[in-house]
């Protein structure tokens, strides 16, 4: 953890991240090796647990390069934000945040005091309290704190929302937020509430960001004025990649069979063919 990811959503930086939802220490640190600017360990929807998320972080840490963990939570639990956190991580993505009252309880969850009301105690994050002051003085400069704007009240408060000090950025999420709308399957039906958040963030001078599941989709973010995404998921690089190889294979063995069947075939009619008669007439003629 460092304050330099912190700097670059408070700076509106076009930062790049991916979303981790296989739990496996070798995704995370394969993930880090590739140079994003950060990954995001699914705990919401994945099947990660503390222990996963914190060798997970570790993974990560040992790629050697400037790639820092977020964590996507289940919720806002002030008692699970503070174990997350205590994992060293660099920061939080909390889900399903629409009122400002929430939002100040987020911050406050995710920062020591004065500011927060977080509890103190030796941890991965203090390298098990042997740099627990050092921890403690810089953790609220570092800490990266990140709210999901997934409902359509969610939408309606975002200016007030971003606006609340010590949040360093909104995620809009399209497939909830779809959802929650009534229009699942239907991102297009969005666009204005997608558009909403966006400004509200630009007028807070606050990053906002998303996922891009698709090529397509990291073009139609970045032209709709995104700050920074999440382009893609370790299952769905997976699915891709595999589903393309084997799409690829199918393909060829295809063609060559056809090739094959094709050269068969004229063998066979060429052996079928009959043989035209000898000429035995004698070239000096008869008596």
């Amino acid at each position: 953890m460092s304050e330099r990811l912190k700097q670059a959503f408070d700076d509106r930086d076009p930062l790049v991240g991916t979303w981790l939802t296989v739990g496996h220490p070798t995704v995370a640190e394969l993930q880090a090796e590739l140079g994003f600017d950060f990954v995001t360990i699914d705990a919401e929807h994945a099947a990660s647990s503390l222990e996963t998320i914190e060798n997970m972080a570790r993974a990560v840490d040992a790629a050697g390069g400037e790639t820092e963990t977020l964590v996507r939570v289940a919720d806002d639990n002030p008692t699970h934000l503070n174990r997350v956190l205590d994992t060293g991580v660099s920061g939080v993505i909390v889900p399903m945040v629409e009122t400002v009252s929430q939002a100040r309880a987020v911050v406050e969850a995710t920062h020591y005091p004065p500011e927060g009301s977080r509890g103190v105690a030796g941890s991965r994050a203090s390298s098990y309290g042997l740099h627990l002051e050092e921890y403690f003085d810089r953790a609220n400069d570092e800490v990266v704190t990140v709210l999901l704007i997934e409902t359509e009240r969610g939408v309606k408060n975002a200016s007030a929302i971003a606006d609340v000090d010590g949040v360093d950025a909104l995620f809009v999420g399209p497939a909830d937020l779809s959802a929650t709308l009534g229009e699942f399957g239907n991102p297009d039906s969005v666009d204005t509430d997608i558009s909403a958040v966006i400004e509200a963030g630009q007028a807070a001078n606050t990053a906002v960001g998303t996922i891009a599941l698709s090529p397509d989709d990291i073009e139609r973010w970045v032209d709709a004025g995104f700050d920074f995404h999440v382009v893609g998921t370790d299952a769905g690089y997976l699915v891709r990649g595999a589903r393309g190889l084997k799409e690829r294979y199918e393909a060829a063995a295809e063609e060559r069979e056809a090739a094959t069947t094709e050269d068969k075939a004229r063998t066979e009619a060429d052996e079928d063919a009959p043989e035209a008669d000898e000429d035995t007439t004698d070239e000096e003629g008869t008596e």
